[in-house]
């Protein structure tokens, strides 16, 4: 990882292009958890290398604004979670059931009909390409354990903790894997412990440790209030964070620029924060100042030395352009803050 104060990097998604998926439709709908892709716009035999096109171009674009630590843009996937949830044994794909959103909106989801399984490898590809496009740092995400066992119907388990800790064994795998593979940083998103908080103490922390057990390689838990495109008002606390403190993850992703978090919360841990420091429901690009004033609001919590900073959250349903914009402006805010902190 990138050793310099105040490192960038991505939470995970940067805009995919028009060519390749429609985005109209994608941003007019709940993030899909089943599998959907009628969404994408390239014929499947061609796909794969669609993709790889415009992975490079999310990589190019991160490189060329100043991040340090660089993700493959989530190109890949519809959503953050279905591409590897929909990839596992114990689920019927041909017959989702439903469940509700964060949000409270009816959804379809994947259905378990038997004990949730890795059948193989999902992501190492990803991470192998995106190893080889970049010479700089790189980190890949995974859904995480709570998280996909809140996005289904569940069928078989009728337990929440056996059905969350059999996701564990299978994103442990994956982790290890991704690990093996070249990631220097994988991240886990667990949204839904803060969606759902009283659950998350139940088991969410249990099904978390598991699923990071024996992982060779820098940890994150990316914990977020939703996408700025549906979820409009963000509180100024969390509901669940300082639980995390009990992870055995390095470093705990938090927003706090559209929700203007009350950054003494962050305290109560004493790891490395990615800190949210972009406002993904403001369309405008902030200026490298006002990023730097969201950095300083940290600084009497967090020391520098344990700040990475980040968007709030994936930004995937930015315009590319609106998305680069941003990713400049927080490389050079961070860069005033580190001047300020260094004299260089």
């Amino acid at each position: 990882m990138a050793q310099k104060l105040l490192p960038a990097t991505l939470v995970g998604s940067y805009p995919q292009p028009d060519w390749l998926i429609d985005r109209t439709v994608l941003s007019k709908q709940t993030p899909p958890r089943t599998r959907a892709d009628e969404l994408w716009r390239v014929e499947p035999q061609w796909l794969e290398q669609a993709q790889d096109d415009a992975t490079l171009v999310a990589i190019r674009d991160q490189e060329r604004a100043g991040i340090d630590i660089v993700t493959d843009g989530e190109i890949r996937r519809v959503s953050y979670s279905n591409r590897f949830a929909t990839a596992l044994e114990g689920i019927d794909l041909d017959n989702p059931g439903v469940t509700r959103s964060r949000g409270g909106v009816s959804i379809n989801v994947p259905r378990v009909v038997g004990k949730i399984r890795r059948k193989h490898a999902v992501e190492t590809r990803d991470v192998k390409f995106l190893r080889a496009s970049t010479d700089r740092s790189i980190k890949i995400t995974v859904p995480g354990p709570f998280t996909m066992s809140q996005q289904v119907q569940d069928d078989y388990y009728k337990d929440g903790e056996a059905l969350a800790l059999d996701y564990a064994d299978a994103v442990n795998a994956e982790i290890k894997d991704l690990f093996a593979a070249g990631a220097d940083v994988v991240q886990i998103d667990e949204p839904y412990m803060q969606a759902r908080p009283d659950q998350a103490r139940q088991y969410g922390l249990k099904a978390l440790n598991r699923a990071l057990d024996g992982a060779k390689g820098t940890t994150a838990v990316h914990i977020c209030f939703g996408y700025a495109l549906t979820i409009k008002q963000k509180a100024p606390l969390y509901d669940y964070l300082a639980e995390l403190e009990g992870s055995v993850a390095d470093q705990i992703s938090v927003e706090t620029a559209q929700s203007k978090l009350d950054c003494s919360q962050l305290r109560a841990l004493s790891k490395t924060i990615i800190l949210g420091v972009i406002d993904l429901s403001d369309s405008s690009v902030e200026l490298p100042e006002t990023v730097a004033a969201r950095i300083r609001r940290a600084l009497p919590y967090v020391p520098a030395e344990r700040i990475v900073v980040a968007p709030d959250c994936g930004m995937k349903y930015l315009p590319r352009e609106t998305a680069y914009g941003k990713l400049r402006a927080m490389v050079e805010g961070a860069a005033i803050v580190r001047r300020e902190l260094t004299g260089q």
